[in-house]
């Protein structure tokens, strides 16, 4: 019978959990009894370590928001405002613009103004049957008024408005065929209503068109058509018999004003492809025809050189441009534009403008690095050409991300999307400042504080630039795409500061839709915020001060996109509200009907918050100091010199120009020359 006997002795294999405890460890329990939760066998173990990371993590959470509530009470608490007026309007209120005596509504069907004095309805135009989307109004004087709106569909009109009345002018972007319409996408009224622009775009491109208004015909026609008007009232109550006197007609409805004149069209640069000259001498020729430097067309690199170059690029960099999809750069197809009044960049000393009036319009495409000014007086040749080429052009160092000029149109401000912000004087030509935020954040929109004022306080306010534009410090809020606040300050002499405001808010509530200076107090800025709170920001302190609410029956809507405009003439805020019952819980309007209120700045003590700086008193120059008369002097002699050294300037440019068309022209003899000698 066979027997299997053992040839090894039956051992007990080693344990298998590398945490579980050696020998000389057994009594490690009575040492640290917490570490008995280590060797807990899996799946305990990975469980455990989930829970307590599930509570570590709302301890965190909980602690955070004690601070924040701590620091919250800790803080002053801004003083709540409420509507000092409101009135009611028929349709969804979806615009707000205000000129003169009159606020213009843009209603979800037509348009409708009211008196801002008493709050009532004068008059509606709701002729096409439809919904405006934005608005913009301009008083051309003698009570007269130019609109400039844009509906759902893309179309903007061009009304005035004149004795209570709406007189559409012209529907600007209007064809025949409805579908050979290239819908407008942003419109810009210069101030005073000189001139007018609108964006468009169709399936491919898109382009600039610059009218100019003939308001002096406006005012003249409407002048003689309100006489006549009246004369005939007139001639009508002698004759009736009855002593019931008749209305004035406002206005007659079949008058006709003569349309607007197509001046510009911008169009986005073309990409920059080969070269189509010859050699150095012909791209000398071009540039001294006229050709502007700075859009990199007047090169002399070939189409094979920028191929070679385009696939060593992406030879090197292929695993990158892989991963993050880096599709050909396409066409511009949006653009931001302003109206820029007479400046040393713009025109010469020999030209003869109106000081108020635009002389230009500068000019930035979505992704592009230049920032191009154009003259509103263009001659025949290029105006008839399709290619318009810029006067001025600014080259930046990254796409320009978003710009802004002051009122008095002598700063220009220009965010790259590199986060870097250059402040330009324009009247001088050279940066104020050049500042860049270190962390990593783009840059929505920046809003100059300091350099506009009204007539009244011009010259009253160091910082404050009007017809002699000196101020002592330019200050310019920028705000991030994170709801970040950012306040750079460009003195005149000495070098520039950037300071966090806000920094990006934990609550997402609490992101900012939109912001507004208020220029009738230095240092205000009003912030809306997604939950519908509308605050006024003291910038110097960097704390709210006040809140503008609505009643407790109405909520800010929509609260991400607020319908509200600043009258900076009559201090004041118009803002939308709609009832709760008709704003769900996402803050969107579902109301047939709106309602405006109105915020009187006269009312609430802002002058305490926002005290007016030290006035600067005139003295003569016999009560000044030395040091007080030298710097009078040099100031009056530094604005002069640019002025004096001009004509000196444009001699030596000419002269240089000439000597080199000199040059090259003798060169080209002397190639003809030669080629002439190799044949013979």
């Amino acid at each position: 019978m066979a027997v299997n006997s053992r040839q090894h002795s039956l051992e007990i294999p080693p344990p298998s959990g590398k945490d579980w405890p050696k020998e000389e460890e057994e009594n490690f329990f009575l040492l640290d009894p917490d570490r008995k939760r280590d060797v807990l066998p899996q799946p305990f173990r990975m469980i455990h370590k989930l829970v307590m990371q599930v509570f570590e993590s709302a301890v965190e959470i909980i602690e955070k928001r004690e601070m924040l509530r701590e620091a919250q009470k800790r803080k002053v608490q801004p003083i709540k405002c409420f509507p000092t007026a409101e009135f009611q309007v028929a349709e969804r209120a979806n615009c707000l613009a205000v000129s003169g005596e009159y606020i213009f509504v843009g209603l979800s069907v037509g348009l409708a103004a009211f008196t801002r004095c008493d709050l009532k309805d004068v008059c509606a135009w709701d002729a096409a049957h439809t919904e405006i989307c934005a608005i913009h109004a301009s008083a051309l004087g003698n009570e007269r008024h130019v609109l400039l709106a844009v509906d759902e569909m893309g179309l903007a009109w061009l009304f005035c408005f004149h004795k209570e009345s709406f007189l559409l002018i012209k529907a600007l972007n209007e064809v025949e065929d409805i579908s050979q319409r290239s819908p407008c996408v942003e419109v810009v009224l210069s101030r005073g209503g000189d001139y007018a622009g609108i964006l468009l775009q169709d399936s491919t491109e898109a382009w600039l068109e610059i009218y100019q208004l003939p308001k002096d015909s406006w005012l003249t026609e409407m002048e003689e058509n309100s006489r006549a008007a009246e004369e005939l009232a007139c001639s009508e109550r002698r004759s009736s018999s009855s002593s019931v006197e008749l209305p004035v007609p406002a206005i007659q409805d079949d008058i006709k004003l003569d349309p607007p004149e197509l001046l510009l069209t911008v169009r986005p640069p073309k990409p920059i492809t080969g070269t189509s000259f010859k050699g150095p001498l012909d791209a000398l020729k071009e540039v001294g025809d006229g050709s502007m430097l700075g859009l990199g067309y007047n090169h002399l690199i070939k189409d094979s050189q920028w191929e070679l170059q385009e696939a060593i690029f992406c030879s090197t960099y292929q695993e990158y441009l892989e991963a993050e999809g880096v599709t050909k750069e396409e066409m511009p197809r949006y653009a931001t534009f302003h109206f820029l009044l007479p400046s040393r960049i713009l025109m010469g000393p020999e030209m003869e403008v109106e000081p108020d009036i635009p002389v230009g319009i500068g000019v930035h495409w979505h992704g592009n690095h230049n920032f191009c000014l154009y003259l509103l007086n263009p001659s025949l040749k290029d105006k008839a050409g399709s290619d318009l080429k810029p006067d001025v052009v600014w080259p930046c160092a990254a796409p320009i991300a978003c710009s802004a000029v002051s009122s008095c149109s002598r700063y220009l401000a220009l965010a790259g999307e590199d986060a870097t912000i250059t402040i330009w004087d324009k009247h001088l030509g050279y940066p104020l400042s050049v500042t860049a935020i270190l962390e990593e954040r783009f840059i929505r929109s920046i809003h100059f504080l300091y350099g506009s004022a009204s007539d009244e306080t011009r010259g009253a306010d160091p910082v404050y630039c009007g017809a002699d534009p000196v101020c002592a410090i330019i200050q310019l809020l920028v705000l991030c795409t994170d709801s970040s606040f950012y306040l750079v300050r460009a003195p005149k002499a000495g070098k520039s500061s950037i300071t966090l405001l806000a920094d990006r808010p934990e609550n997402p509530n609490l992101t900012v839709s939109a912001v507004m200076p208020v220029l009738a107090f230095p240092s205000a800025v009003l912030i809306f915020c997604w939950d519908g709170t509308v605050s006024l920001m003291n910038t110097d302190t960097s704390q709210t001060v006040y809140c503008f609410c609505t009643p407790p029956s109405h909520a800010v809507a929509p609260a991400w996109q607020p319908v509200f405009t600043v009258d900076s003439a009559n201090c004041c805020l118009l803002l939308r509200g709609d009832e709760h019952e008709h704003v769900d819980e996402f803050f969107q309007s579902k109301a047939t009907h709106s309602t405006i209120f109105l915020f009187d700045f006269n009312s609430y003590p802002l002058k305490e918050a926002f005290p007016k700086k030290p006035d600067l008193h005139l003295k003569p120059m016999e009560e000044l100091q030395w040091t007080e008369r030298c710097n009078v002097f040099l100031r009056d002699r530094f604005r002069f010199l640019p002025e004096r050294q001009e004509v000196l300037l444009e001699m030596e440019k000419q002269e240089y120009w000439d000597c080199l068309q000199a040059r090259a022209a003798a060169m080209d003899k002397e190639r003809e020359k030669v080629k002439g000698e190799k044949k013979q």
